[in-house]
C-alpha cells in the first residue's frame, strides 16, 4: 500500500496557529526558568511538564525564545528522548549551551516516520530561518539548458525558470552547460536567432537569412528551407543527448558513418565522422560509468563549520544533473545529519524519488524505499570518487573566494591548521627558520628567514657570519647562531617567535635544544627540525618523526621557509666567496678600487675571464687608463710565469 504524502503546507499552518496561542510573533512570553535552571541547562516547570508528556514517536520540535520567535527547529526519531537530551547536562558545544539558555517555550508535531520529520524540518527552517539552525547557503542560481515549445524550438542556456519550455539540468557550472551546448551545435544544424517564427511570416519572407545559414550551422527555418517535422527530428535527438544518452548517439553515428562508407558515399561519411568525433570527445569527459549505468550519488566534504555536498544523477553512464551545496553549521551538527538534509533538499527541489543512492557514509535518517550503498571498489566507487573530487574542488573554490574577500579569514584558517598539525599551544603567527651554508669549510655563514602570518617578512631576514666555530661543524654553528639571535632579542625586549624551525634532522635539533636550554627559553618557544629526504618533522625528545600530509598547507609553509632559508644563505655564501676572490686578485693592482672591481665582476663574472679579456674589452668597462693598468698587471704575471 502506497503511503500518503505528508501535507507539509497544512502542518506549517497548524504550527503557526499553535505558536500564536502565546500572542503574535514578537510578543514576549514570560519565562518560568530560574537563573539556577538556566545555569544548569534545566527546564522550568512549564517546559518540564511539556517534556514529560512528549511521545516516543517521530516528529519535529520547535524552540521559542522569550519574544515568541522560533530559534531552533529539530527532527527526532523519538521526540521525548531527543528533547530531554538538551536539558539533562552541560554540552561540549558553546552554541548548544547558548541555545538552551534562550529556550522559553516549545512546540512539537508528531509525524508517521523519521523521513517525514526530516522533510517537515527542512520546510520549517526555510519558513522561519531560526537563528541556531544549520544554514543552506544556496544564494546561487544554477545554469539550465532549455528546449522551447515553438514551431522551430530553440535550445539555449538560462538561469531563470518560468518559460514555456522543457528544462534540463541543473549543471554544476556555466562551463559544463556551455560544453553541452557546443556539442549540440557541432552535431546538429540549429537556429540560434530569437525570432518568433510563424508560418504566415515565413511564407511572406519576413525574415532574413543570417551568417549561420551560410556557414551551414543552420538549415534556414526562417525562410522555410526545412519543414517543422524534419527540424523536430533533430530536436528529438537533442532531447536524447540532454537526457544523457550520448553513448547511444555515439554508437548510432558510428554505424551511420560505416554504412555510408560501405555505400561509397564518402563525403556524407566524412560529415558524419566529424560529428562522431565531437560526440566521442565529449563522452570521454562526461561519461564516468558503463553505458547501462543509472545512478544517484551524494559526496560530502567539510572544513570547520562549513560542509559541502555534491549531487550527481547519471543516465546511461553520463552526468545529466549536478549540483553543489554549502551548509553552515550553527550547532554541533554531524556529517550524517547534514547529508540527510541534502538528500531531502534535492528530492524536494527536483521532485525526485530515489531508490538507490551512492554515498560516502550512511545518513542518520531511515529513508523509506531507499537503498544506500557505500562502495569500496568497482564502478560505483569510481562514481563516488568523481563526486568527491568535484566537492573538494568546489570547497577549495569557495574558500579561495572567501579569502579574497576577507584575507584575514584565510590567515586565521592557516594558523589554526598549523597549530593543530604541529601540536602547538598557540598560533604560529611569527616563525623563524635557520640554515647553515659552507662549502669545504670555507666562509661558514648562516641565515635566518622570518615568516609572519604565513608570508615572508623580508625586512626581518638576517645573515650571520660564524665566528667561534673552526671548520665545517654544522651543529656547533647552529648553536652559535641561535644563541646570538635570541640572546639579543631577549636583551632588547623583542617578542620571541612562536615557532622556530631548523633545517636538518636530529643532530641539528639537538644543538638547537642545547642553545634553548642555556638561554632558558625551551618550552616558551616551540622548536622543530625538518629533514630534507622525506620531509620529516622532528620534535625534541621524540624518538620518531612526524609525517604531515604532503598536500597540507602547514607542511607547504614550512617547506617554503626551509627553501627560502637555503636560498638566502647560499646567496650570502656566494657573495662572500666572490668578495674573497676579488680581494685576493684585483685588490693587488694599484689604482683599482672596490667600484672598479665590482664593475669588472658584473661584466666578466669571474677573475679568470678578466685575465683573459683583451685591452679593448677592458676599456669598454673601466676606461683606458685603468684598463691599461689591469691588462699590464695580468700580462706581467703571465710573462713571469712563462720565464
Amino acid at each position: 500500500m502506497q503511503k500518503e504524502p505528508l501535507d507539509i503546507d497544512s502542518l506549517l499552518a497548524g504550527v503557526e496557529r499553535n505558536i500564536e496561542e502565546s500572542g503574535k510573533f514578537g510578543v514576549e512570553i514570560k519565562p518560568d526558568r530560574t537563573p539556577e535552571d538556566i545555569a544548569g541547562n534545566k527546564p522550568g516547570n512549564h517546559l518540564k511538564e511539556k517534556i514529560r508528556n512528549l511521545p516516543e514517536s517521530p516528529g519535529v520540535y520547535i524552540y521559542l525564545d522569550k519574544r515568541g520567535n522560533v530559534i531552533y527547529v529539530g527532527k527526532a526519531k523519538r521526540l521525548k528522548r531527543r528533547v530531554s537530551s538538551y536539558f539533562n547536562r552541560r554540552h561540549d558545544s558553546v552554541r548548544t549551551n547558548l541555545l538552551v539558555r534562550n529556550i522559553v517555550d516549545m512546540r512539537f508535531i508528531v509525524v508517521p516516520t523519521e523521513e517525514d520529520a526530516l522533510h517537515l524540518e527542512n520546510a520549517m527552517i526555510k519558513t522561519y530561518k531560526p537563528h541556531y539552525n544549520v544554514l543552506l547557503k544556496d544564494d546561487k542560481s544554477y545554469p539550465w539548458i532549455v528546449v522551447t515549445k515553438e514551431l522551430y524550438p530553440r535550445v539555449f542556456m538560462t538561469r531563470e525558470k518560468g518559460l514555456d519550455a522543457k528544462y534540463y539540468g541543473p549543471y554544476s557550472s556555466v562551463q559544463n552547460a556551455r560544453m553541452m551546448l557546443q556539442l549540440i551545435r557541432d552535431v546538429f544544424p540549429l537556429r540560434s536567432c530569437i525570432h518568433n517564427l510563424e508560418e504566415k511570416k515565413i511564407a511572406k519572407g519576413k525574415y532574413r537569412l543570417c551568417l549561420d545559414y551560410h556557414i551551414k550551422k543552420c538549415e534556414g527555418p526562417c525562410r522555410g528551407f526545412v519543414n517543422p517535422e524534419e527540424y523536430g527530428k533533430n530536436i528529438n535527438k537533442i532531447r536524447q543527448i540532454l537526457n544523457g544518452e550520448t553513448v547511444l548517439l555515439e554508437n548510432h553515428l558510428k554505424q551511420e558513418m560505416m554504412r555510408l562508407a560501405e555505400e561509397w558515399k564518402f563525403e556524407e561519411a566524412q560529415e558524419i565522422k566529424e560529428k562522431y568525433e565531437n560526440v566521442k570527445k565529449y563522452n570521454s569527459k562526461t561519461v564516468i560509468a558503463p553505458a547501462e549505468e543509472d545512478a544517484d550519488m551524494f559526496a560530502y566534504e567539510e572544513n570547520g563549520d562549513s560542509a559541502f555536498v555534491n549531487f550527481m544523477h547519471l543516465h546511461h553512464g553520463a552526468v545529466v544533473q549536478s549540483l553543489n551545496m554549502e551548509f553552515r553549521r550553527k550547532l554541533a551538527e554531524t556529517k550524517e545529519e547534514i547529508l540527510s538534509m541534502a538528500i531531502a533538499e534535492i528530492g524536494r527541489r527536483f521532485e525526485r524519488k530515489f531508490t538507490e543512492i551512492i554515498v560516502p557514509f550512511e545518513p542518520d535518517v531511515e529513508f523509506e524505499d531507499i537503498k544506500f550503498i557505500v562502495p569500496k571498489r568497482g564502478d560505483k566507487k569510481k562514481i563516488l570518487d568523481v563526486g568527491m573530487k568535484n566537492v573538494s574542488q568546489y570547497m577549495a573554490e569557495k574558500e579561495k573566494m572567501a579569502e579574497q574577500l576577507d584575507p584575514e579569514r584565510g590567515v586565521e584558517r592557516l594558523m589554526e591548521q598549523m597549530k593543530s598539525d604541529f601540536r602547538l599551544e598557540v598560533q604560529p603567527r611569527h616563525i623563524e627558520c635557520f640554515d647553515n651554508s659552507n662549502i669545504q669549510g670555507t666562509n661558514p655563514v648562516a641565515s635566518c628567514v622570518v615568516f609572519k602570518n604565513g608570508k615572508p617578512s623580508k625586512k626581518d631576514y638576517r645573515h650571520f657570519i660564524i665566528k667561534t666555530v673552526e671548520g665545517p661543524d654544522d651543529f656547533a654553528s647552529m648553536k652559535e647562531v641561535l644563541h646570538r639571535r635570541y640572546s639579543r632579542m631577549i636583551a632588547e625586549g623583542e617578542d620571541l617567535p612562536q615557532l622556530v624551525v631548523v633545517d636538518g634532522g636530529k643532530g641539528q635539533l639537538s644543538a638547537a635544544v642545547e642553545a634553548f636550554d642555556e638561554m632558558g627559553i625551551r618550552g616558551k618557544v616551540a622548536l622543530v627540525g625538518i629533514a630534507k629526504r622525506l620531509e620529516e618533522i622532528y620534535y625534541p625528545g621524540d624518538q620518531y618523526p612526524l609525517y604531515i600530509d604532503k598536500k597540507s598547507r602547514s607542511l607547504q609553509v614550512v617547506q617554503a621557509l626551509r627553501d627560502e632559508a637555503h636560498r638566502f644563505g647560499i646567496t650570502h655564501h656566494r657573495l662572500r666567496r666572490s668578495k674573497g676572490q676579488i680581494k685576493s686578485e684585483l685588490d693587488n693592482i694599484k689604482g683599482v678600487g672596490e667600484a672598479t672591481s665590482k664593475a669588472l665582476m658584473q661584466k666578466f663574472k669571474s677573475v679568470k675571464k678578466i685575465k683573459e679579456a683583451s685591452l679593448e674589452d677592458l676599456e669598454e668597462v673601466v676606461g683606458k687608463s685603468k684598463a691599461r693598468l689591469i691588462h699590464d698587471y695580468f700580462n706581467r704575471e703571465k710573462t713571469a710565469a712563462s720565464d
